[in-house]
């Protein structure tokens, strides 16, 4: 059976840009949908030539080589003719393969944001499509608020449609801008669509997460006939953001119900490059990935407990409900004190760590952890942490370094211009070969003092961690109280692009912070001897 294919349109660059803490650059723009054309999307809308500084400088040159570049931008206004639109002309001169038309399609937008007669907005729609055909341009048109406008007028809504795809626009985008339509409701309207007269291969759909279905609402309307999705790299947006195509485009093409009707330009070769492009676009936003998201998350093929890692180890289908590798992900049963010994073997195996399930050593370590995660520790959370504890208990991990001890103040204290002013200095005497180094370093905060100090001079060790950086910091107060157990953990990276996470626990947060950075640093010196990191490393 010969499979229909479902076009992928990413936004990530022009309705990711309207995230709340997001701005990219012209190079953030230029690195990102290189990575999007790489990855094999067929659509990568760029912005807003005209709107902006950043988005007119990148529509300068062709930023993709595979993928259709999109410029995205207004119908032309009311009472102006198309050849006399400014902002018309911008969308027309940019250096684009396309050119996404947001045009409204709900008649109370039309009165109260247009300000114009729903026929004229008709007439701007077939105008502005027509010029962009005219100009040798591929025409889409986001059919904005097209869901809500549907209810509220759908005599209208479809004449929006219907005149888009009239004028020779080769996709009719559906958009769910408010986010709050449900995937039966987005089922029957798009039937609705086609049944008047524009076919499903030109419809698209453009849904957002305001209630979590952004996903669920974009397969409802591949189902009911749509064969272009609209979406973001991780599901950027403004708001709750929109249809998240690294979960979408794995489901097209893991799952059966999708995977035998249907196909897109992502081949399972592709579809490994998953995981790694998700955590290279956090990277550049430069926040930590989500541990959770579906298929991608250092979560989602992680099993805690005993008796699902036991079945796990059996078949790993017992428990997965796609292989991981087919993303870029990978197993990971994880440890903790609701753990069994099955668990502990297979977490160690995966990490080059044999050991006998009699070993007494193995009864030792476990029974370690499991105090030890009474009183705080998390170790499911911190991977890097458990392995040099599971080394040590185990084994022997080489001395690099000895701490003979470390002290931090913080001082407070008024400028010469009667300002506050907060000092924080730490001094940390470190002993390497039998030879004692003091360092000393003021920071930002006592934590960024004393890390500064430990990795200020780390004598014949320096060069090794010079590109070691700390990515995230995380602090949790345990119990109440100014006495409380304090639990900090700390996410590390370095110039290979590798993730670790360590852990520290004590009544003193600063002596807390000082566990999980000695752990991280330790961490990245045997990873350097590709004594440790497998796991990390995958």
């Amino acid at each position: 059976m010969t499979r229909e294919k479902i076009y992928l349109f990413d936004t990530t660059l022009r309705d990711g840009q309207q995230t709340p803490g997001i701005d990219f650059s012209v190079e953030d723009k230029i690195a990102i949908a290189t990575m999007l054309d790489e990855f094999g999307l067929d659509y990568v809308e760029g912005g807003y030539p005209g709107a902006n500084p950043t988005d007119t400088a990148f529509f300068d040159e062709k930023r993709t080589k595979s993928a259709s570049f999109v410029a995205f931008g207004m119908t032309k206004r009311a009472g102006i003719s198309a050849s006399n639109d400014p902002g018309l002309a911008s969308l027309l001169q940019a250096k684009a393969d396309a050119i996404c038309f947001v045009a409204k399609s709900w008649d109370y937008h039309v009165k109260v944001a247009l300000g114009c007669t729903n026929e004229e907005n008709l007439e701007s729609i077939a105008e502005s499509v027509n010029a962009a055909v005219n100009a040798g341009k591929e025409a889409l048109v986001d059919c904005e608020h097209f869901f809500d406008g549907y209810k509220a007028n759908p005599t209208y809504a479809l004449a929006c449609a219907k005149t888009a795809y009239e004028a020779g626009a080769r996709w009719v985008v559906l958009c769910d801008t408010n986010g709050g339509s449900q995937p039966p409701e987005i089922r029957a309207i798009v039937e609705a669509v086609i049944a008047c007269g524009v076919p499903g291969h030109c419809l698209g759909i453009h849904a957002h997460n305001d209630t979590g279905q952004a996903v669920a609402n974009s397969l409802a309307a591949v189902e009911a006939g749509v064969r272009q999705i609209q979406g973001t790299l991780n599901g950027i947006g403004e708001r709750c953001g929109n249809a998240n195509l690294i979960t979408l485009i794995p489901t097209l093409a893991l799952k059966r119900a999708y995977s035998e009707r249907f196909e897109t330009t992502i081949d399972a070769e592709r579809l490994v490059g998953l995981t790694s492009l998700s955590h290279a676009f956090d990277e550049l936003l430069n926040r930590s990935p989500d541990h959770q998201a579906p298929y991608v998350g250092a979560s989602a093929f992680a099993t805690k407990a005993g008796i699902h890692a036991s079945a796990l180890l059996k078949d790993p289908r017992t428990y997965e409900h796609v292989p991981p590798e087919s993303v870029g992900n990978f197993r990971k049963v994880m440890v903790s004190d609701q753990g069994g010994k099955s668990n502990f073997i297979n977490a160690l195996k995966r990490r080059g760590i044999e050991v006998g399930k009699d070993d007494p050593k193995l009864d030792q370590l476990i029974q370690i952890v499991k105090e030890r995660e009474a009183t705080g520790y998390a170790y499911e959370g911190a991977d890097a942490s458990f392995e040099l504890l599971a080394r040590r208990t185990l084994g022997t991990i080489p001395e690099f370094f000895a701490i003979d001890g470390f002290r931090v103040m913080v001082e407070r204290r008024f400028d010469s211009h009667g300002r506050v002013k907060i000092v924080s200095e730490a001094v940390v005497k470190i002993i390497i070969d039998g030879q004692t180094i003091m360092s000393v370093a003021e920071g930002d905060g006592p934590v960024n003092a004393l890390d500064l100090a430990l990795r200020k001079n780390f004598g014949k060790y320096q060069h090794e961690i010079d590109d070691l950086e700390l990515a995230d910091f995380k602090v949790r107060i345990l119990n109440g109280g100014t006495e409380a157990v304090t639990r900090v953990l700390i996410e590390s990276t370095d110039s290979d692009g590798v993730r670790w996470w360590t852990v520290g626990v004590s009544e003193n947060i600063i002596d807390a912070s000082f566990q999980a950075l000695m752990d991280s640093v330790i961490y990245k010196l045997m990873k350097n001897r590709h004594m440790a990191g497998r796991i990390a490393a995958e």
